[in-house]
């Protein structure tokens, strides 16, 4: 059925007028005619009752059988179409909607939460989902289209990905309480080849950049242990387990506490790591997507 004309049909049916329909549409008296006639000639029924006498004009345009069972219909049709028009008005108005956002852990849990707090605070009606994982895992999800936006910790190669650089991120070398090459400052990094070093999974961003500035700085563990969270490195470095990198943000308040202790390696810069926004190369984000982007641009 050509839904255009049924639309001129409806509207008709609901003025029970031609003029009024066709005024209600913006068009002219016989283009309105001519396409309830067309329509009644595509379905091979008759709509419009005519030649119904004086006393049918007077009360409108009646409607057959037929007619009013299509009048009936594309009145169900029509509100379907206005409750999509208001709902995704709604959305583009960030009045309804919800935004999935995807995480590697450490920017999960230190570093997006302040985003969506304000995010929350300035669009209520929007429903935030976070999904939690490593940068594998996240870059995954974003390409088969399970979250709108993430921020990751390691390099991404996805052919359907576009990766950007967000902000810095810095890193620190942890050894326990008392632990006896701390007072060693700076250290020498080959001093720290036999210890034991705790580390991410593979697929990690803080697996990834670990091993880069390992070795960088002339370190090449003969030991390592994997760990799957930078929480459980942490906590297994202040229980004498090891050492390990991780970023300052994970173990500061550790460190405050006394419970574990940073490394000064001699010759090392400072040990740094850059954390990216991920989003679908071509698919456009979201209007609830684009503010909280936009948000990722201006608070701290």
């Amino acid at each position: 059925m050509n839904l255009h004309l049924a639309r001129i049909f409806f509207h008709v049916a609901l003025h029970r007028s031609f003029s009024r329909g066709a005024e209600a549409l913006s068009i002219s008296q016989p283009a309105a005619s001519k396409a309830v006639r067309e329509l009644e000639q595509q379905l091979d029924l008759p709509l419009i009752e005519r030649g119904a006498g004086q006393g049918a004009r007077a009360r409108g345009l009646q409607l057959t059988e037929s007619g009013q069972a299509l009048f009936e219909h594309a009145r169900g049709i029509f509100a379907l179409e206005r409750a999509a028009t208001d709902d995704l008005r709604a959305r583009a108005e960030l009045r309804r909607g919800e935004l999935t956002l995807g995480a590697s852990t450490t920017v999960a849990a230190y570093w997006l939460p302040s985003y969506m707090a304000r995010f929350a605070r300035l669009h209520p009606a929007i429903q935030l989902h976070v999904v939690v994982g490593n940068t594998h895992s996240i870059a995954q999800g974003l390409a088969d289209c399970r979250m709108d936006l993430a921020l990751v910790e390691g390099n991404v190669d996805e052919p359907n990905i576009t990766a950007s650089y967000w902000r810095d991120e810095q890193l620190v070398v942890i050894g326990p309480e008392h632990y006896p090459l701390a007072a060693r400052r700076p250290l020498q990094p080959a001093l720290l080849n036999d210890e034991i070093w705790l580390v991410r999974e593979p697929g990690s961003g803080t697996r990834e950049v670990t091993q880069q500035l390992l070795k960088q700085n002339g370190l090449e563990p003969s030991h390592q242990i994997e760990i799957g969270s930078n929480e459980g490195i942490a906590r297994a470095v202040s229980g004498g387990l090891g050492i390990a990198m991780l970023p300052w943000v994970v173990v500061q308040d550790l460190v405050a506490l006394g419970r574990v202790q940073t490394l000064e390696l001699a010759g090392a810069a400072t040990l740094r790591r850059p954390l990216f926004r991920l989003e679908r190369a071509e698919r456009p984000l979201s209007p609830a997507a684009q503010v909280f982007s936009s948000l990722l641009e201006k608070l701290d």
